[in-house]
């Protein structure tokens, strides 16, 4: 427990509980928009358990950090095109993990503008199971970044643990009120949607051996969230001036 009296020890704690509310984000906006696959009455229980169990796994990697450090090393490599290929056990699962999330977020985006829902007059249902299934799955990806960034700040494993696990209860707090707010507006869910594709690309870029900084994705998708959302307000606006004078001349008037 000696890191309880390293100063050091504290700033890292601020700073990591910082960086995996953030890297969480997407995470987030992914389980806001499975969650909503299952029967209504399991949705809340999808998204809480979802993030619960995203939290355990990357506890889970903390406490194989060394194989998760070993990920780093190359497995293969070849030649294509003139180019030279190689590949460790962490882009791999970046590469599988980018590849998944364009599938998933194409899929939603192709339903929503197709009309696919409204054609056939009931949207896509997924079990609580395979609901689970899939997050377990994304967030094995999301994962890495996050316990490669504490690996890189600090060398204590408990600062490390506090960290993800109050970030997750930051997130289980937040993740009630995005949920709602993406599902209840079909611009913002298109948002999110089209901020998993960008997500999704730059994992996939990633598995190739490029970096990308996820801050400028952010920034970018922040920024346009935050015109979506005054746009809704405007628009709210609009609609309660309107609202009072459509009633008025649905009131018949005297005689």
């Amino acid at each position: 427990m000696s890191w309880i009296s390293d100063p050091a020890a504290w700033s890292a704690l601020v700073a990591l509980l910082v960086l995996e509310i953030v890297l969480g984000v997407d995470n987030v906006i992914f389980i806001s928009i499975i969650a909503a696959k299952p029967p209504a009455e399991m949705q809340d229980r999808a998204r809480r358990v979802g993030l619960l169990a995203a939290g355990g796994m990357r506890v889970l990697l903390l406490l194989s950090v060394g194989w998760i450090i070993s990920l780093k090393e190359e497995l293969f490599a070849f030649g294509l095109w003139g180019w030279d290929l190689g590949f460790s056990g962490k882009e791999l699962i970046l590469l599988a993990g980018g590849v998944f999330l364009l599938y998933k977020a194409t899929k939603e985006i192709h339903h929503k503008l197709e009309g696919v829902e409204e054609e056939h007059g009931a949207k896509e249902v997924l079990t609580f199971g395979a609901v689970i299934g899939q997050v377990m799955l994304l967030d094995l990806v999301f994962s890495l970044d996050s316990v490669f960034t504490a690996v890189g700040i600090t060398q204590h494993v408990p600062v490390m643990v506090i960290a993800i696990v109050a970030a997750v209860f930051v997130m289980l707090g937040a993740s009630g009120p995005i949920y709602r707010f993406v599902n209840q507006h079909p611009s913002v869910k298109m948002l999110a949607l089209a901020f998993l594709l960008l997500i999704g690309f730059t994992l996939v870029v990633e598995g190739f051996g490029e970096h990308i900084g996820k801050g400028y994705i952010y920034a970018a998708m922040a920024f346009s969230v935050f015109v979506e959302v005054l746009n809704i307000g405007a628009g709210s606006r609009r609609k309660k001036k309107v609202e009072p004078v459509h009633l008025r001349q649905q009131i018949p008037g005297p005689g």
